[in-house]
C-alpha cells in the first residue's frame, strides 16, 4: 500500500513536470542497426556519443554512474535478443552479453561505460554481418566456422577439418575460399588475432601466456601474425587500447 502511494504521489510529479520518455522507435532503429548489421549507421551513434545523450531515456538511479550502468545492461540485455532474433546463435549472444556486463562493472567513470558500450555494439554488429554471410555457406563450411570458433584454443589444421566434415582437405579449402573469400589457414589466423585482440583488452594475461592459450607454435610467431593483421604488436595493442580504457 506504501508504495502504491509513492507511486501515486510519483506520476503526479511527474506528469505536472511534463517530462516526456523518448518514442521507442528512437532506440528500436539502433537495435535495429546492429540487428541487420549496419556498421555505417552504428559507428555514427556511436561517434555522436548518442548512448550518454539520456534526455527522455528515463532516470534509473539518482546518482550518475549508476544511472549509465543501468543503462548499459539494459542496452546489453535488448541486443541480445535483437540479435538472437536476427539469427545469432543464442549462446554466443549470451556470452557476449555477459562478457561486456562484467567488463562494465568495475567502470569507475561515464566515460568508460560509455566507450565500452561503443565496443559492445560495434562487437554485435560485426557478429552479425558474419551471420548474414553464413546464412549463404554452404553446409560443410558453417560446419568448419561452428568448429572453429568452439575450438579456437587449440591447433586446428584442414586436416582436422576436413575430418570433421568428412571431406577431402582439397575440396573442402576449394568450396571454403569460395564461400569465404579467405583459405582455411587465414581465417583460422582472423579469428584467432581477433580472440587475442579481446584477451589483450580485457584480461591481465601475458602475451606468452595468450600466445600458448590460442595454440601458436610459438610468442614470435604470436607477436608476426598479430602485427600483420593488425598493424601493431601485441603489447602496443595492449598500450593503446588496455590502458586507455581502464
Amino acid at each position: 500500500m506504501a508504495l502504491s502511494n509513492e507511486w501515486y504521489n510519483t506520476e503526479l510529479e511527474n506528469s505536472e513536470l511534463e517530462t516526456l520518455h523518448r518514442l521507442p522507435t528512437v532506440e528500436c532503429s539502433f537495435y535495429n542497426a546492429v540487428r541487420s548489421g549496419d556498421m555505417e549507421a552504428v559507428i555514427k551513434n556511436c561517434s555522436e556519443d548518442e548512448f550518454i545523450r539520456l534526455e527522455g531515456t528515463g532516470v534509473l538511479s539518482r546518482n550518475a554512474l549508476t544511472n549509465i550502468k543501468y543503462h548499459f545492461v539494459v542496452t546489453a540485455a535488448m541486443l541480445t535478443r535483437y540479435c538472437i532474433d536476427g539469427g545469432l546463435e543464442p549462446e554466443q549472444a549470451y556470452r557476449l552479453s555477459d562478457f561486456y556486463i562484467l567488463k562494465m562493472d568495475p567502470c569507475t567513470t561515464i566515460r568508460q561505460v560509455a566507450d565500452l558500450h561503443h565496443e559492445m555494439a560495434k562487437d554485435f554488429t560485426g557478429k552479425m554481418i558474419l551471420q548474414k554471410k553464413s546464412s549463404i555457406l554452404s553446409k560443410p563450411v558453417m560446419q568448419c566456422v561452428d568448429y572453429i570458433y568452439s575450438h579456437i584454443k587449440e591447433r586446428i589444421t584442414i586436416q582436422v577439418l576436413a575430418d570433421h566434415t568428412e571431406l577431402s582437405t582439397n575440396y573442402l579449402s576449394r568450396i571454403f575460399k569460395q564461400n569465404l573469400g579467405v583459405s582455411v589457414s587465414d581465417y583460422i589466423r582472423e579469428q584467432k588475432i581477433e580472440k587475442a585482440t579481446h584477451l589483450l583488452r580485457y584480461s591481465d594475461k601475458s602475451i606468452v601466456d595468450i600466445a600458448n592459450y590460442l595454440a601458436f607454435s610459438s610468442q614470435s610467431h604470436f607477436i608476426q601474425t598479430f602485427e600483420s593483421f593488425t598493424g601493431l604488436t601485441p603489447k602496443k595493442y595492449r598500450d593503446k587500447y588496455y590502458k586507455s580504457m581502464w
